[in-house]
């Protein structure tokens, strides 16, 4: 277990989106039974503050959004459409409420795992979307608040090799149709276009 490389409180401590384009390439990793299950990031968004009508934060501090409002590294895991679960990481300074959804990832260890949680679907589909990827690593709300700068929770994200710009695409954030102008068209969203034949252990 590379413990030397998870994320430390730092990393998560600056401005949430920029941690949004700087979490594309970083590995995210679940224990499960003493097994590493882990991805690397390839599309995360970022929400900032009250002020941003996209955020859960902009309900102001609630049961629900307190651990937004709490120490950087964080896991936000809340529950929506009644059935999906999505995992974020808290940024920025404490009590200033941010997070970056994690949207994404390209499974690399436990795929087997990975593939009995997500029996039916392709290979393909396994994480690329935020609902997907909580099913495949097994989160849920017991993993809200969880510390991801420790092995403590067995849900942590470790450093790994950056992706470069040019295979970087930023855009507006997915499912907000009904949220105001600027919000609505904030280039917050950050996704990996990597080439088919990138090889994940060259990066």
């Amino acid at each position: 277990m590379r413990l030397s490389s998870i994320l430390s409180q730092a990393w998560y401590s600056r401005d949430v989106v920029e941690v949004a384009r700087d979490m594309l390439g970083m590995r995210l990793v679940r224990l499960l039974d003493d097994r590493r299950i882990s991805g690397i990031i390839v599309e995360a968004e970022a929400y900032r503050g009250e002020e941003d009508l996209a955020c859960h934060a902009k309900a102001g501090r609630t049961p629900r959004t307190e651990v937004m409002y709490g120490p950087p590294g964080r896991a936000y895991v809340y529950f929506t459409y009644g059935m999906h679960w999505m995992l974020n990481a808290v940024c920025g300074e404490p009590g200033y409420p941010a997070a970056v959804l994690i949207r994404a990832i390209l499974p690399l260890e436990g795929i087997e795992t990975i593939a009995a949680a997500r029996s039916g679907v392709p290979p393909a589909r396994w994480a690329d979307g935020p609902a997907k990827l909580t099913r495949a690593l097994h989160i849920d709300k017991t993993l809200n608040g969880a510390d991801l700068t420790s092995e403590a929770y067995h849900l942590w994200i470790e450093e790994d090799l950056p992706i470069a710009d040019k295979w970087v695409v930023t855009g507006p954030r997915v499912g907000i149709a009904g949220v105001p102008e600027p919000w609505k068209s904030l280039p917050w969203r950050f996704k990996a276009q990597l080439p088919k034949d990138f090889d994940l252990d060259l990066r």
